[in-house]
């Protein structure tokens, strides 16, 4: 699927750049002019990617970014507005990236803004790491969506129950700094530095027995996997009333339309 060394050929729409750095699977969202929100074709190839680095027996780690400065900003609302052309190769359906199970270690450098969507793509990487600059929130609640691919289910495991529920609950941002300091980052670094940094922590794992570090993330998944599988069955039940409320439409004209939303549901029916 990729040409060691070069990005990987996609297809325009795709968004997604893929390349092979020593060993290492660089995979880096490529729609700058969107801050990286990611649409139905980029969605689609970041789980293409996080695929291939399970099965390429050429990569041992994996590393998630950003172009441009930018890690993601989650969820492309005006296309998800405007509608997607059916893809020419015809695939509609596929996991999405934030729930495929990724055995090698997956790393986030995040450079810029890790919002919505882009926050649950961190919080499903094994490790993070955070620019000066990085600047992380769940702001789902603020467009009338619910972090329904990570956020809800995998906050509360990687930092405490408190700190979690205040973040899924205001939206607020918080930052590369405040990230570490709360166990979600493992080291921040200076601007411009998160990739570089990625890729050496990459290269520390990758020198290590493939085996055992295999062995070694399988055994730490394995024993969150019940609770993160019941946690997604649990809130997929729960959240469905809201993904198909129409505050979620409002919340997104009203960010297009760079206006204040007005919300009409109140209660879960």
């Amino acid at each position: 699927m990729t040409v060691a060394g070069t990005p990987k050929s996609v297809p325009a729409k795709s968004g997604v750049l893929v390349e092979k750095r020593d060993g290492v699977l660089v995979v880096t969202i490529n729609r700058p002019e969107v801050r990286n929100a990611t649409d139905f074709y980029a969605a689609r190839e970041l789980t293409r990617a996080l695929t291939e680095l399970d099965t390429d027996p050429e990569v041992a780690v994996g590393i998630v970014t950003g172009a441009g400065g930018t890690f993601s900003s989650g969820k492309d609302l005006k296309a998800e507005l405007d509608g997607r052309p059916a893809p020419e190769d015809g695939l509609t359906e596929f996991e999405p990236p934030t729930r495929v199970r990724v055995r090698k270690p997956l790393i986030a450098a995040v450079e810029g803004y890790a919002l919505g969507g882009g926050f649950d793509l961190v919080l499903a990487c094994d490790m993070v790491i955070a620019a000066e600059n990085a600047v992380f929130a769940c702001t789902e609640v603020a467009r009338g969506f619910v972090a329904s691919e990570g956020g809800a289910a995998r906050l509360p495991q990687r930092v405490p129950h408190s700190v979690a529920v205040e973040l899924l609950l205001t939206g607020e941002p918080i930052s590369g700094v405040r990230a570490a300091e709360i166990g979600l980052a493992n080291r921040v670094v200076p601007a411009g530095q998160a990739l570089a940094a990625a890729l050496d922590l990459a290269q520390r794992i990758r020198r290590n027995s493939p085996l055992a570090v295999l062995a070694t993330k399988e055994a730490l998944r394995e024993r969150l996997r019940a609770e993160e599988e019941q946690a997604f069955e649990i809130q997929d039940a729960i959240f469905g009333p809201v993904l198909a409320a129409e505050d979620g439409q409002e919340g997104a004209r009203a960010w297009v339309e760079r206006r204040e939303p007005v919300w009409r549901s109140r209660w879960l029916p």
